[in-house]
Parts: structure tokens; sequence; C-alpha cells
């Protein structure tokens, strides 16, 4: 009996330092993680700002079809000589947007426009007056800067695709009477095409000068610009 005693109290002092043990273990803390997806952030395309309508524009930029032949560029002119040093054709963003829908419609029958001259600046318009001072014929800027000079007036005539020049009442520059808007004295091929540039120049907003088939200017005029000098 004794010994059946003594084996219980053994198991029961056995358990005891086991308990102790388990409790003397440090106990190992289990953190859960929240898996976080990081997805890429995505940034709206910035939007290319909208010029005004008074800056000034290369033609060329905004009207790819555009054919420019800046005679006073060149000595090709009334004058003979050179008038002013760049080669690219300059108006306000508000009058390019104009001639833009000009063109669109132009090329859809066949045509291109060819500028002649654009934004002529006002060192060149004193430059021209001295050369021929006839105000029949040049702006006197001494009493008022030409059209040209505000940078809403441009000198254009058509093209075919080719570039062929489309036959017109006259060639750029012609101080004769050939050179009106009164068609009576042109061949009726002359007077169709310079009709049709004319008739849609006014579609868009520009207004056609009665002594000159190849000049107009966009209805909305701008102060005469007389700081800005073009760039190539």
């Amino acid at each position: 009996m004794k010994r059946y005693i003594l084996i219980i109290i053994a198991v029961a002092l056995l358990c005891t330092a086991c308990n102790k043990n388990d409790m003397l273990k440090p106990k190992r803390t289990v953190y859960q993680t929240e898996q976080m997806s990081i997805e890429p952030t995505t940034q709206a395309p910035t939007q290319e700002t909208e010029l005004k309508d008074t800056e000034f524009v290369r033609v060329e930029k905004y009207i790819p079809t555009i054919v420019t032949d800046l005679k006073y560029a060149t000595a090709d002119n009334f004058t003979n000589q050179k008038i002013y040093d760049f080669n690219s054709a300059w108006l306000r963003y508000g009058t390019v947007k104009k001639l833009q829908l000009v063109a669109n419609e132009l090329e859809t029958q066949g045509y291109c426009i060819k500028i002649w001259d654009a934004f002529r600046p006002t060192a060149a318009q004193f430059k021209l007056w001295s050369i021929y001072p006839d105000a029949t014929y040049v702006a006197n800027p001494n009493v008022g800067f030409s059209s040209h000079s505000r940078g809403n007036t441009v000198d254009i005539t058509l093209v075919y695709k080719d570039g062929t020049l489309v036959p017109m009442p006259t060639g750029f520059d012609d101080f004769t009477q050939l050179a009106d808007r009164d068609y009576s004295d042109c061949t009726d091929e002359a007077m169709e095409n310079a009709l049709l540039l004319e008739n849609t120049m006014k579609k868009y907003g520009f207004k056609p000068y009665f002594g000159e088939w190849w000049h107009f200017s966009d209805v909305d005029t701008y102060e005469v610009e007389k700081t800005f000098i073009p760039t190539e």
C-alpha cells in the first residue's frame, strides 16, 4: 500500500515540475500583418494651355499645307530690295485659327493657300515708305501703319496641291486697275478663282481690300505691334 502511495506522490511532483517549466518559457506573440497592395499613381495628362488670340505664332506650325513665299524677305518685290530678314509667316493666333478653317475648306477643292506677306514689322513699313513714298500703294507710317503691322492681315493667293499657281487677275503688288476687285477686266477663269478665294475668306471672318485682290484683314483687329520681331 505504501508503495502505491509513493508512486502517486512521485507522479504528482513530476506534473508540477512540468507546469513550472511551461510557465517559465517566454510566450511567442504572433502578429498578423495586413497585406497592402500599392497601386501606381495615375496622373492625368496635362493639356497644352490654349494660347491667347493676341499672341504671335508661326503660321506654318498650325497650317502644314500652307505655302510660304514672303516677297519682302527677298528682292522679288516692286522695290527690288529685301525689306525684312525672316522667311516664316507670323500672325496673331486668333487670325491663324480663322485662316486654318479657310485652308481646310479650300483643300477639299484641291487648293492650298500661298502667303506672300503676313506680319510686317513697323521698321519694315518705314523702309517701304522711304523707298516708295506713295500713299496710294504704301501706308505712310508717319500717319498710320499698315494693317500688316497689326498681325491680322495677309496677302495670299491659291496654288494647286502640286504648288502650281492658280490663274488670278494679276501677280503680287500689281499697281494697275487689274488688281482691284472689279473682275470685269480679267479672264473668266481668273475671276472665278479670285471670287472663290474672296468668298471663302469672307465666310470665315476676313474683310477683303477692294484695291488688291490678294489682301485680306481679320475683322477682329489688334493693336499695332511695335516690339515683336519674328525669328526663325
